[in-house]
């Protein structure tokens, strides 16, 4: 599918929204990328060709620092406020909008999502605390999101696995075997890529439809 793109202006400066229409849509997921990489993300590509099908329109967004052709993210406040600053453009089309991200994507998803309106929040890969370092926990921004909330998590994920995520019913956890942040799987792994690819598809899924 290509996807048509709009440019958005922003306090940081112009975003890009990539849209893969719905022909008969119910639903628009709103995903943004992650600090070390754009909209060409295995999940975000995974779910921008798969959604659309099932009555899902997806719109990735990419943020001004992106579209600038800069390397490094903002901080977290001036990606929250590009995020509230296109957020209109994404309703737009006067349907239910799940606000949701990979990674620093994920973490604005889960900051602004309640007071935004969104319907609810997909956090690929939530960076649940820096490599190496579990005590500088994150955890109080996905149990703050406030609204249904559906983790997609890679089982060997360095920023934090399934296991160390809090016990809470504030959030659905689903864990993509042996992925790791970007959810890539080892060759020697029992599962391969386009395996790893189906589970995350398949639960975002699950998950809108229990949204309707």
């Amino acid at each position: 599918m290509t996807p048509t793109h709009e440019t958005v202006s922003t306090r940081s400066g112009d975003a890009r929204i990539s849209w893969y229409p719905a022909a008969h849509p119910n639903l628009i997921l709103a995903a943004s990328h992650g600090a070390g990489g754009g909209i060409e993300a295995r999940d975000l590509q995974a779910l921008a060709t798969t959604l659309p099908a099932h009555g899902v329109t997806v719109a990735l967004v990419e943020q001004p620092w992106r579209v600038a052709g800069k390397k490094l993210a903002p901080a977290p406040k001036t990606l929250d406020a590009a995020w509230h600053d296109l957020w209109p453009a994404l309703t737009g089309p006067g349907l239910p909008v799940i606000a949701g991200g990979r990674s620093a994507g994920a973490r604005v998803a889960c900051r602004t999502a309640a007071g935004l309106g969104a319907a609810a929040v997909l956090a690929l890969s939530f960076p649940l605390h820096p490599p190496g370092r579990p005590e500088k926990s994150r955890a109080d921004e996905l149990l703050g999101a406030g609204l249904p909330t559906l983790v997609v998590q890679g089982g060997n994920d360095p920023f934090g696995k399934p296991a160390e995520f809090p016990d809470s019913t504030r959030y659905e956890l689903v864990e993509v075997p042996y992925g790791d942040h970007g959810f890539a799987v080892p060759k020697r792994a029992p599962v391969g890529q386009d395996e790893a690819l189906a589970t995350i598809t398949d639960a975002v899924l699950t998950w809108t439809r229990s949204l309707a």
